[in-house]
């Protein structure tokens, strides 16, 4: 039909003059329908002949050309559908190679149409899989003859077939491999979506959808933020006001302002907002709308919210340092129950006659070959922590010795605990700080400078630090005044006839058997302690003045830090190097407090500074007084836990994740703790 009306438009245009047009459509007709048909007709006329056994095999075959048989497979290629179906039409006399069977029909389909006889010579230009021997064999049962005699170029050499197979070997491993990836993916998928559907929040799935939230408002605090904006607004608008003696618009700001006030009250989400809400977020609007009219000026507006941010700073600068002081205030604090315990035990402690007041085993107490610990404390429930978890992790307690240190007014509570409550088979000995009379302050400088007025003034009084922001409000916490925390830099003095000592902090937690702690090798160092310097602000400058020229002489800024809390001392080196010497030395130096603040961490890093050996991380832990995100499974494998910061494990601002490490080794049913409300 396509052809048809193409002839008769090329008609009609010749009669418009377009002569030249026919001429072209002759051309393409004659060009490419006179070789189609010539070939089909040939071909039909070639089979039926086949058919009827006219034409024999051999060389009668070679007049119907493989090419030609290739051109009629691919016939449909060459001319548009719409052409073929004209040729169909005029052409019914085809048989079985009519267009319509081309157009239907796919490659093995033309095997039926050509004839059996044939087609394995076509199909051998297309099926790699077939050997050519079978090719061979099935042409000559079809015509009595070898196809390779007259085109050897359909006849696959030996080599072309190794190496055809061998590419159908690999696009068929390449093809599986690609299936396995599928398979593997769509394993990782539905693997993916089970664990998603563990955390799927089956509330939703009553409320709405599981996977659809668009019910919900994730912005569930907009309309208080709406009406937070509102007042900063309202603000700036009746300050300008009242600059401009707008005095009705300023009155109703003022009216509005209140009115918000009360509606808002202490919501901090929409769902917290008093009913009135809505319509004093619509009368704002107004109001503000109206204020914007007349008093809008972008300068003015900007000056007053930059002004008023600039307040807002120094207000949140100031409950900060508010809060740090409440907070340390809260750390150096004693519970009620604690302040009970150790008041009751005092109280029983001296109405024991002297007799009952001395600890067994005192010849323990001096003896090298065991393993000593030095613990200053004037916590008794803190203390017995240490003690308790130390000896219930020990592998032979009999060979521990603690020495513990405390002031006048808990030494009578201390001694009465561990009197009623001793360690098992190991050795303790209780003493009073104040029983040294060489700690006096002719010879030791720290004790003269904390018996100043200055210092004292220092320390207790907050508000100068508060108002002018001066120093480190950390460090200005009045348990330094305690000779007890300075007494660690005194242990060759206080245990004249021992060579190794395990110093421990009161705030710690011991989780494992600490023996091996006395055969470590300093390699000549004085302290054995676990490094800090994992982050930059736990090096030498963040503790030490570097600006000073003494400081920054001596000493390395990034030099790594070190914990206090667990530290073993070779007390015979210390004697060797004077280390005690060097801490006065540092300490006179430091009266001003210009080389560092006051703490013991400092001094410390400068005394033994390049005499500190480092141990694994894993005996000593650190943070749990301020450090909420520290890994379970390194506290777990730690050999001891610190309570470090003011987060302290007997308070109740301790982080409860981490409190049950210490409760353990607590027995709450004991009559005194019972007494005194402490329980879990």
């Amino acid at each position: 039909m396509a052809l048809k009306q193409g002839l008769f438009g090329a008609r009609f245009r010749r009669t418009r003059g377009g002569g030249s047009r026919l001429s072209v459509a002759l051309i393409v007709l004659f060009t490419v329908l006179v070789p189609f048909f010539f070939f089909v007709r040939r071909g039909r006329h070639l089979i039926s002949a086949i058919d009827r056994n006219e034409i024999p095999s051999g060389s009668g075959r070679q007049n119907m050309d493989w090419r030609e048989r290739l051109a009629l497979q691919h016939v449909k290629s060459l001319l548009p559908k719409e052409v073929l179906d004209v040729i169909a039409a005029n052409t019914p006399d085809m048989g079985p190679l009519s267009l319509d069977s081309f157009r239907k029909s796919n490659l093995s389909s033309l095997w039926k149409i050509i004839g059996s006889e044939t087609a394995p010579e076509i199909y051998a230009t297309y099926e790699p899989n077939q050997k050519s021997a079978n090719i061979k064999q099935v042409a000559a049962k079809g015509r009595g003859s070898n196809l390779s005699d007259d085109h050897p170029q359909f006849i696959d050499t030996p080599a072309k077939q190794a190496r055809r197979n061998l590419r159908e070997k690999r696009l068929e491993k390449r093809v599986a491999e690609v299936e396995q990836r599928d398979e593997e993916a769509i394993v990782k998928l539905e693997n993916a979506d089970i664990e998603h559907s563990k955390y799927v929040d089956t509330a939703y799935l009553g409320k709405y959808n599981a996977w659809r939230k668009e019910n919900e408002n994730d912005n569930s605090d907009s309309t208080v933020r709406m009406m937070r904006d509102q007042i900063i607004m309202a603000q700036v608008y009746l300050s300008i006001a009242k600059e401009k003696n707008k005095l009705d618009l300023h009155q109703e700001l003022q009216i509005q302002l209140k009115a918000s006030h009360r509606s808002l009250g202490e919501a901090t989400t929409d769902a917290d907002l008093h009913h009135s809400a809505a319509e004093n977020i619509k009368s704002m609007g107004q109001v503000l709308s109206k204020a914007r009219e007349q008093l809008y000026d972008c300068k003015m507006v900007t000056g007053k919210l930059r002004a008023m941010l600039q307040t807002a700073d120094e207000q949140v600068r100031s409950l900060k340092k508010q809060s740090t002081i409440l907070s340390q205030l809260a750390a150096k604090t004693l519970p009620n129950g604690i302040h009970c315990l150790s008041l009751r035990l005092t109280i029983d402690y001296y109405l024991l006659p002297p007799e009952k007041r001395v600890f067994p085993k005192t010849e323990n107490l001096e003896k090298p070959n065991l393993y000593h610990y030095a613990l200053f404390s004037d916590n008794v429930l803190a203390a017995s922590v240490v003690v308790n978890s130390t000896i219930t992790n020990a592998k032979d307690p009999s060979k521990h010795v603690f020495h513990l240190v405390t002031d006048k007014l808990n030494f009578g509570a201390m001694k009465m605990w561990f009197l009623l409550n001793p360690p098992g088979k190991a050795t303790i000995h209780v003493e009073n700080v104040d029983d040294f009379k060489w700690l006096n302050s002719s010879y030791c400088p720290v004790l003269k400078q904390l018996e100043s007025a200055a210092m004292k003034e220092y320390y207790y009084h907050h508000t100068l630090a508060v108002t002018t922001g001066s120093g480190n409000l950390k460090y200005r916490n009045p348990k330094y005044l305690s000779m007890l925390n300075h007494l660690r830099f005194y242990l060759p003095e206080v245990y004249p006839k021992l060579d190794k000592i395990l110093f421990l902090d009161d705030d710690i937690v011991v989780q494992k058997d600490l023996t091996r702690l006395w055969s470590v090798n300093l390699h000549g160092k004085v302290n054995g302690a676990v490094e800090t310097c994992g982050e930059s602000f736990h090096r030498f400058d963040k503790y030490l003045n570097f600006s000073n020229p003494l400081i920054a002489r001596n000493f390395d800024p990034n030099a790594c830090g070190w914990a206090y809390g667990m530290n073993i001392f070779d007390l015979k080196e210390w004697k060797m190097k004077n280390i005690t010497g060097i801490y006065h030395m540092w300490q006179s130096e430091n009266e001003d407090r210009v080389l560092w603040k006051l703490g013991t961490l400092p001094p410390g890093l400068i005394t033994f500074y390049r005499l500190t050996h480092p141990l694994e991380k894993s005996w000593h832990v650190l943070g749990l007084g301020y450090n909420p995100s520290i890994d379970r499974s390194e506290i777990e494998k730690a050999a001891v836990i610190h309570y470090n910061g003011n987060m302290k494990p007997w308070l109740e601002l301790a982080m409860t994740k981490y409190r049950s490490y210490w409760t353990k080794y607590i027995n709450y049913d004991h009559p005194y703790l019972r007494n005194c409300n402490l329980n879990e």
